[in-house]
């Protein structure tokens, strides 16, 4: 019932993200093949490239998708967050099914279709066009449809560098325990992926049917396509990439003349998607035009604010201290809030605004049940139950300086096996499910209260402070003031408690973030939020 009631209830949005995710995908695919085909072909007249260049668009496909994602990023002009980087990803991987079906088809055709071919008079082009590539048509297809497929799956995971898409509810769900969101993403992305699946299947299958005929010059002669439907079809598609470039073009150069336009981003969990839709709302109330690029995932933020991207996000001063600027950890809130202040001004032209008021720190987080039947009440006493339990982590925290090794070498705690890593979402999920007895989650958390879990004290102060504040690029605010009156006016505003609460409205209580940010701004702010 949760899942039919969400359906009713966001039938607009899922039909929106249904919409993005198949742009995506044609796009791509429009891409690939105006790629991939004219590759193959060119292969079947040069064999000597063919090793060479189909082990290149194979290496391409064995890329994880998020990494060749994170990797296209940073690069000029196809790089960035968005669907563009998506974009370029999904035909990247849809290159190899394309290519080899192209040339597997051509070079699959009888050599005395070819030899009769030639004996008619026909040129090398004419039969290429009239002869090989109808004949070759249901294999290349055949490609297209598997290339199709893998699309519509991988195009998924382009939400976690904000390209939208069905992705963007899969993994809302997971981060908020909520298999209704996740069944909202991925029903339709597996209905989507059957569609194609059956459609191309379908034209595969008429296709062969059509071709089933007498072999020789009777085969050659029906095989042969007129010249005017091979026309429209490439105008067709010439069109429709031109067409969708201009549109491109022109949507970005209208988004970059808006002067007072502010781009907010936010990382992809509940906490930081709520101070997001805090910041767009209050700038939005001071009349400025927002566009939100949220839950992007890892340091993407970061990376979108030094390139341009977006204009302001929230962070936490120990996560700049160790994850970007590479400094050694340092337990004093003081300290480390006037290094990165300098730093990020001085390296990056960002500036950063006062402490919103609490601190998120990194949470160990236990069950319930065990902290009060084994009277768990700080870090310290883990030590002697640690070689009988199973830890989990996020893979930020096993990756970072402040993270794993150095929390284990500093509480001398020996599991016993090595932590599992996963997703942080996931996490909480283990923990409260018994597949792992100990998780470092955010202090902040609401799922904290959600699932009866405990967070133990840091006694031996290992953690850096996890100050909340807001990131700004300075050009943004010497063109925007109210960008730099909504810092100053949420400065000191958020306690830790208030930010626990907010987060347990929405992943406990399924409220959306721009509803409970636009509730907390109606009591918090002094000039009423609208």
């Amino acid at each position: 019932m949760d899942f039919f009631e969400f359906i009713k209830t966001n039938y607009g949005e899922l039909l929106g993200l249904t919409f993005d995710h198949l742009v995506l995908v044609l796009i791509a695919m429009l891409i690939a093949v105006g790629v991939g085909l004219p590759a193959g072909i060119w292969l079947t007249r040069h064999r000597a490239w063919q090793k060479g260049v189909l082990g290149f668009v194979g290496i391409l496909q064995t890329v994880p998708s998020l990494a060749l994602f994170g990797l296209l990023i940073p690069l000029p002009l196809i790089g960035g967050i968005g669907a563009r980087t998506a974009i370029i990803a999904l035909s990247l991987y849809a290159l190899l099914p394309i290519v080899r079906n192209t040339v597997t088809g051509i070079e699959g055709i009888d050599r005395s279709v070819r030899e009769a071919a030639v004996a008619l008079g026909m040129t090398d082009r004419q039969v290429l066009w009239q002869v090989e590539l109808p004949l070759a048509a249901s294999v290349i297809l055949a490609g297209v449809r598997v290339a199709t497929v893998i699309s519509v799956g991988v195009a998924t995971i382009a939400a976690a560098i904000g390209a939208s898409g069905l992705g963007v509810y899969i993994f809302r769900g997971v981060r908020m325990n909520d298999n209704a969101l996740v069944l909202a993403g991925a029903i339709p992305a597996a209905l989507l992926a059957l569609i194609a699946d059956w459609t191309l299947a379908a034209i595969e299958k008429r296709i062969n049917q059509h071709h089933r005929r007498p072999r020789g010059a009777s085969r050659l002669r029906h095989a042969r396509l007129k010249p005017s439907v091979i026309a429209v079809t490439g105008i067709a598609c010439v069109g429709l990439l031109i067409g969708g470039a201009l549109v491109w073009r022109a949507v970005n150069n209208v988004n970059r003349g808006r002067a007072g336009r502010v781009v907010v981003g936010s990382k992809d969990f509940t906490e930081s998607l709520i101070l997001g839709e805090i910041v767009a709302q209050e700038l939005e109330r001071e009349g400025v035009t927002v566009e939100r690029r949220f839950e992007l995932g890892g340091n993407l933020c970061h990376d979108a604010l030094v390139a341009g991207d977006i204009d302001v996000y929230p962070e936490y001063t120990g996560t700049q201290l160790m994850a970007i600027l590479r400094e050694p950890p340092d337990t004093d809130a003081r300290r480390v809030y006037a290094k990165v202040q300098s730093e990020y001004a001085r390296r990056f032209q960002v500036e950063m605004s006062r402490s919103l008021g609490y601190a998120n720190d990194f949470a160990i987080l236990v069950r319930g049940r065990d902290a009060r039947e084994k009277n768990l009440r700080v870090i310290s006493d883990v030590a002697p139950f640690a070689r009988e339990w199973r830890a989990g982590f996020g893979q930020d925290f096993m990756s970072r300086a402040d993270g794993y090794e150095g929390f284990r070498r500093a509480y001398n705690l020996d599991f016993r096996t090595r932590p599992r890593e996963m997703d942080l979402s996931l996490t909480y999920r283990a923990l409260a499910s018994g597949e792992v007895d100990l998780i470092a989650g955010n202090s902040t958390d609401g799922l904290i209260a959600t699932l009866d879990l405990v967070q133990l004290e840091d006694d031996r102060r290992y953690f850096p402070p996890y100050e909340a504040v807001l990131l700004a690029r300075r050009e943004t605010l010497e063109r925007n003031s109210a960008l730099r009156r909504v810092m100053e006016k949420l400065a000191g505003k958020i306690s830790t408690e208030t930010m626990r609460n907010l987060n347990y409205a929405v992943d406990g209580e399924r409220q959306t973030s721009a509803v409970v940010a636009r509730e907390w701004r109606r009591e918090a702010m002094s000039d009423e939020g609208k």
